[in-house]
């Protein structure tokens, strides 16, 4: 029987053979086979096929009966670890192969204490309250008077809204030390004990009264949420690209990656660097007819109850009472080596001490940096007389050369017919052979509309610069970065730095200066986009990334907190001007 049932088979497999040949002729056979071979290779190679089959198997699958558990619809905020697996060809998180091991040492050196998690019904009484939480000034270690030179401690315990002392650390605290008779402030380091309590460490580096300020910046429940909000939502902020062709105009959203198959996607990619930069298409023209790039928007996050840990004069940056004075006295430096060191401090605690500190409203370098006042025009045009100044960033940085072309008369700004804001500049001083240059750094730049001709990434910059004596090239990238996951600002700046190292092998003599990064006053809506949590992160990347290079930082960051001025994105002249008198010192520190 199963012999016969083979050989009924392969007679009807003849026939049938026989059948297709008298109806399509051996030529049309091999057309019939190339188109089945086409259609499968298109259903397997394009993600949209594929992932509609995939759906519909999955579709399928659901309605076979589980035994599997449900999984529960409540979720718990926690903070995450890993980035979430990704839905499009390009990615947030990714780094040139050869950077793979630095970005792993780099996000493992800024972790974070753990923090609690942040249920969806969480509640704000749980929270960490300045107003409940308090300070303490430690005697000092031996007891005595306070000198020049000693090392004061504060213990700082974290408390909720119901006056409960909190069990975990991760809590965003700064710590100052001032003066404000004789314009005197140092920044203090805080350390995290993980347990409810942090020490403030300070430096006392000026005689007579100081006075202690500790802030919370931001309780570690909001750590969690903008950990979270910045993994899992680093496209809420976009932007937009008019592309023209004669009277035709599109508009299309643009970003860093984009959640789209590639042949929906213009890919503006830059083929030195790397660095990722995508469009969806216009429905009409093409991707080569772009010609602007804008800031379009973003989407709020967080928003409903999450947002109760962002209020302003409540937990958003709110001093924290003293549980005593705040106050001491200093006294003149003791003679006695031996004394000016607590014995008992730890010696992660001793070896952290400040950029500098301001006296009489003038900024003190601790890091053999002399600084010298430059009051007049004359001052400034004899230091840079004969020099060229290239500056590259954000806002931040364009504030010092409209600074120095405020203070020097015959420095004249030349008209390049470019938007204000984002440039490029130029500034020329013929009688003293001076030029100054600024030039935006490239996307992701939150700015009004400008060309993308002039839209250049700063390593690509930094390769067209000669160098050389005279030469002084000077960027701050950091403020349009915090809305990402950290990869995107490190890839960005591991592409600034072989560049960087670029230019000093060709030119070894050329001065490079790096601003940092500077905490800000903050609202629910600016910690969306430039929070100090997310600028604190990447000022320690920062500093990491250029720490072998051959360059001089300029710490905004402690300039700005050490001052008894507010905090401002970007810092007010008398800070801009002590900026300047550093990167001066630097240029003209041999004269």
């Amino acid at each position: 029987m199963q012999k016969n049932t083979k050989s009924q088979i392969e007679l009807s497999l003849l026939l049938g053979g026989q059948a297709l040949r008298k109806r399509f002729p051996l030529k049309y056979g091999w057309l019939v086979l190339l188109l089945a071979v086409v259609v499968l290779w298109i259903m397997f190679s394009n993600p949209n096929v594929a992932d509609h089959i995939a759906g519909k198997l999955a579709q399928l699958k659901n309605k076979v009966p589980t035994t599997e558990a449900l999984i529960p619809t409540t979720r718990t905020l926690k903070r995450p670890t890993e980035p979430p697996k990704p839905t499009s060809f390009c990615s947030f998180h990714s780094v040139l192969p050869e950077d793979a091991l630095e970005l792993e040492f780099l996000k493992n050196y800024i972790t974070w204490p753990e923090t609690p998690s942040v249920p969806a019904n969480f509640c704000l009484n749980d929270t960490s309250h300045p107003a409940h939480s308090t300070f303490t000034i430690l005697p000092r270690d031996g007891g005595g008077s306070w000198h020049v030179g000693d090392q004061l401690e504060v213990l700082i315990k974290i408390n909720d809204f119901l006056g409960r002392p909190k069990k975990s650390g991760g809590d965003v605290l700064f710590a100052r030390l001032h003066n404000r008779t004789v314009q005197a402030g140092v920044v203090g380091k805080v350390f995290d004990h993980r347990n409810g309590s942090y020490t403030a460490v300070f430096s006392l580096l000026w005689e007579g009264s100081a006075q202690v300020e500790v802030t919370l910046v931001h309780s570690s429940e909001a750590v969690t949420v903008l950990e979270r909000v910045n993994l899992e939502k680093p496209g809420r902020i976009f932007f937009q690209s008019l592309f023209r062709s004669g009277s035709v105009t599109e508009d299309a959203n643009c970003n860093v990656c984009l959640k789209a198959p590639p042949e929906q996607l213009c890919n503006f990619t830059d083929t030195h660097t790397g660095e990722p930069w995508f469009c969806y298409k216009p429905k009409t023209l093409k991707c080569e007819h772009r010609v602007s790039h804008a800031f379009k928007g973003l989407v709020p996050h967080p928003t409903g109850n999450e947002a109760k840990l962002f209020q302003s004069g409540v937990n958003l940056k709110v001093s924290i009472p003293s549980s005593g004075s705040s106050k001491i006295t200093i006294l003149p430096k003791l003679k006695v080596p031996n004394e000016t060191v607590p014995v008992n401090m730890s010696e992660a605690m001793r070896g952290a001490g400040p950029a500098g500190y301001y006296y009489q409203g003038a900024w003190r370098a601790l890091d053999g940096t002399t600084v010298h006042q430059f009051n007049n025009a004359t001052a400034i045009s004899q230091c840079l007389k004969g020099k060229v100044l290239h500056l590259y960033g954000d806002s931040t940085v364009r504030q010092w050369i409209e600074f120095l072309i405020a203070k020097v008369p015959d420095l004249k700004k030349f008209d390049l017919k470019t938007p204000p804001k984002t440039g490029p500049l130029m500034a020329l001083d013929y009688k003293n052979n001076i030029l100054l240059t600024f030039r935006c750094h490239g996307p992701p730049l939150r700015a009004p509309p400008l060309p993308v001709s002039q839209f250049h990434f700063v390593a690509n910059e930094l390769d067209s610069v000669v160098g050389g004596t005279n030469t002084v090239v000077i960027f701050g990238v950091w403020a349009h970065f915090g809305v990402y996951p950290v990869e995107v600002y490190i890839r960005r700046l591991l592409s600034i730095r072989r560049a960087v190292v670029r230019l000093l092998t060709r030119a070894p003599d050329t001065l490079v200066i790096i601003r940092t990064g500077n905490p800000k006053k903050l609202t629910l809506r600016e910690s969306l986009t430039t929070d100090d949590y997310y600028a604190l992160q990447r000022d320690k990347i920062l500093r990491a990334i250029f720490k072998e290079v051959n360059v001089r930082l300029l710490d905004a960051w402690e300039m700005t907190q050490a001052h008894y001025l507010p905090h401002d994105l970007h810092p007010p002249q008398p800070i801009i001007k002590n900026m300047i008198d550093v990167i001066l010192s630097h240029i003209c520190s041999q004269r």
